[in-house]
């Protein structure tokens, strides 16, 4: 082999193996045109046979039907292989079938003689007894196991990519064996739906048995008797006798393969292979061998049965069932039976810390109506709009926020889902997929008939219509979004009010990591040299809070490496921190504006509330609850009249009470903004539209 490979580069084992398919198929085509000789007649027919068989034993010994991915392929060309040979040998038949049964090769005459005695009825009955068995039986079964496998395998395929991306999104699998999975998935549905269109190769196959049998026999006669001068009985002989060979030669090897297709499709999902299965699942049940030892051995006693072989295999299957019994049996009082029982009693296993399953940071619990939505599969809008929105995040924010793991959830109501943080719910609503929610902002000219409720986002009064009312809804002055958009908003609005809490360490080591990539001496010099992690994460958490945005990472960082030799403190940094986003925080609010028009505090509430800021030590404003609540109603009364003329509603305060006020208001006044003094920028001037004070 090394000396022709050296002399053929080309002829390698590789490339033959290669080349075995178009080798067949143009030796299948070859046996179709070209007249054959009756010995290269015998290596086919001997080639068949084997063939069919080592498709047969692949098929008994494979775990899973993909693991023979190729078997509709397999099926097609052994069909196409017997149905050259039946040409071929018919050829040989009608050419030199007046010379004796031998003139087609010495396998059919064998076939002829051997399996049916030479008698030709004999031969014909054998012949449509296999026809049938492969027709009527196994070919017929196989179909329908095929046809409804492929079915079943189709319609299982959301369900199943479903689960993937539940488990991936869930952190329970890589995208790589998620991958290796959806693939699988694939290969299976095309598998069963070729094997559901190769089931019709056998069926014809077997039909074109019997009209070749039938051609042959009445094909032999007449040339025979008309271009030979032979006898009507002599041509019967002859030709009948080879037409019954070819046809049998050719029919066993079909039965082979159509029972192959059989064990294939008919095959339930296992980890071991058909025999395994048969043994581990018939003669493993102890009480179906003794029934069936029971019964063989009556049949056995009966007068006129044949009692050698009854007694014979009831005495097989009481041995079996003997093997089968438990060979520790201790009757119950005894001293050792806790011991036996304890033996017996199933190994619990041991618990490990795999069992430990960590909560999802971030959820999106699903009713089942509103699965389309977030299924791959059916072109779900929603989780594209969840990858836009977490783009969208990272770019508004500075940090890119941990994945959704989606799953479903059959305890929620149908339309209904809940969004989770660290597996606490901390917002829920209802959506329904195929309608639109008509929110009213305000200043609508009509009512519209649908369901009415409440944008579940930010509290306005809406209603869920129908695709087609969409154009008079807008007409009318609502705003119109769907249920994907209701849901993606509902949770963006979640994200940008936890942002603290979904900064964790690892994201703050990853923004550091990024940062080094330009500045790695900044970073080097603050962490961990000057501040630790926990204290920068706090830093930064504190901003989120007031919901500024920490883009500005490099000012972040520089601020907390000129002032981490001073102090450690969390609370003293962000403020300092502030002051030097300054800009950055005006800008937010009040976008390019050159007058900043803002809420202030009477100078004596001020004085006041400084008094009080000192006793607190600036962490807290220690109020009487009278005033407490006379500034929250004054406070309220400002921010309407900010919102009223379209304003941001933002309050400017002395630096010394920016944070404690900040505190003191944030959970009744969430959209209000605390300015300290020194964060407004030397290019910007302030107007106080609104001042508030102890007794306004």
């Amino acid at each position: 082999m090394s000396a022709l490979t050296d002399r053929f580069p080309w002829l390698t084992a590789r490339n033959l193996t290669d080349l075995a398919g178009p080798l067949l198929i143009v030796a299948i085509l070859a046996m179709m045109i070209l007249p054959l000789p009756p010995l290269l007649l015998d290596l086919f027919f001997t080639f068949n046979i084997a063939l069919a068989m080592m498709v047969l034993l692949v098929s008994l010994h494979i775990k899973k039907p993909l693991e023979f991915a190729v078997f509709p392929t397999a099926l097609l060309l052994t069909t196409l292989l017997r149905l050259s040979l039946n040409v071929a040998s018919t050829r040989v038949v009608l050419i030199n079938g007046h010379t004796g049964p031998g003139a087609a090769g010495h396998v059919i005459e064998a076939f002829g003689h051997f399996l049916v005695g030479s008698n030709l009825a004999v031969g014909l009955v054998v012949f449509a007894i296999l026809v049938v068995i492969n027709f009527v039986v196994i070919t017929k079964g196989a179909g329908r196991i095929a046809e409804v496998s492929a079915r079943f395998t189709l319609d299982a395929m959301p369900g199943k990519q479903m689960a993937i991306d539940a488990d991936l999104n869930a952190g329970l699998i890589r995208e790589d064996e998620a991958r290796r999975r959806r693939a699988e998935i694939a290969d299976e549905a095309d598998f069963f739906g070729s094997m559901d269109g190769a089931s019709k190769f056998v069926r014809g196959d077997a039909v074109a048995g019997i009209l070749v049998l039938f051609i042959n026999i009445v094909g032999g006669i007449v040339v025979g008797v008309l271009q030979h001068d032979l006898s009507l009985a002599d041509a019967s002989r002859n030709y009948v006798l080879l037409a019954i060979g070819d046809g049998l030669v050719a029919q066993i090897p079909a039965l082979i393969i159509s029972m192959a297709a059989g064990v294939v499709v008919s095959r339930v999902g296992s980890d071991q292979n058909v025999g395994s299965q048969l043994v581990g699942q018939i003669f493993q049940n102890r009480d179906a061998l003794v029934v069936t030892a029971s019964v063989l051995a009556f049949l056995g006693i009966i007068p006129g049965m044949p009692h050698f072989a009854f007694l014979c295999l009831a005495a097989g299957a009481g041995g079996l069932a003997f093997a089968r019994t438990p060979k520790a049996a201790v009757k119950p009082g005894t001293d050792d039976a806790a011991k036996v029982a304890q033996a017996l009693a199933p190994v619990q296993v041991e618990a490990s810390w795999d069992d430990v399953k960590t909560v999802d940071i971030l959820g999106l619990e699903v009713g089942y109506r509103l699965v389309p939505l977030v299924d791959s599969n059916q072109d779900g809008e929603l989780l594209k709009r969840i990858k836009s929105l977490r783009r969208k995040f990272a770019q508004e924010v500075g940090f890119l926020p941990p994945s959704v793991h989606i799953r479903d959830n059959l305890e929620l109501r149908p339309n209904g889902y809940r969004i989770t943080l660290k597996g606490v719910v901390v917002a829920q609503s209802e959506a329904y997929n195929g309608m639109l929610l008509a929110i009213n902002p305000g200043a609508v000219s009509g009512v519209l008939p649908g369901t009415a409720t409440k944008d579940p986002t930010f509290g306005l009064p809406a209603v869920w219509i129908e695709a087609p009312n969409r154009d008079s809804a807008v007409s009318l002055g609502y705003t119109v979004v769907d249920a994907g958009t209701v849901i993606a908003t509902h949770l963006n609005h979640v994200l940008q009010n936890h942002a603290a809490e979904l900064l964790g360490r690892q994201e703050v080591q990853q923004l550091l990591d990024l940062l080094a990539k330009s500045s790695p001496k900044l970073v080097e010099e603050v962490t961990p040299k000057l501040l630790p992690l926990g204290t920068v994460q706090k830093v930064l958490q504190n901003l989120l809070f007031e919901q500024v945005t920490i883009r500005d990472l490099r000012t972040i960082i520089e601020t907390l490496a000129d002032h981490g030799v001073r102090t450690q403190d969390a609370g003293e940094l962000t403020a300092l921190v502030r002051i030097a986003l300054g800009r950055s925080i005006v800008q937010q609010l009040f976008q390019n504006e050159p007058q900043l028009s803002m809420i202030g505090l009477e100078p004596d509430l001020e004085k006041v509330l400084m008094q009080a800021s000192a006793i607190g030590q600036g962490e807290a404003v220690a109020l009487e609850p009278g005033l407490a609540q006379t500034l929250i109603a004054a406070t309220k009364r400002a921010v309407q009249r900010q919102e009223a003329m379209g304003l941001p509603s933002a309050m400017l305060v002395p630096d010394r009470l920016r944070n404690s006020l900040s505190r003191f208001l944030r959970r009744s006044f969430p959209q209000l903004r605390i300015i300290a003094v020194s964060e407004i920028p030397d290019s910007r001037t302030v107007r106080v539209n609104a001042l508030v004070g102890a007794n306004s």
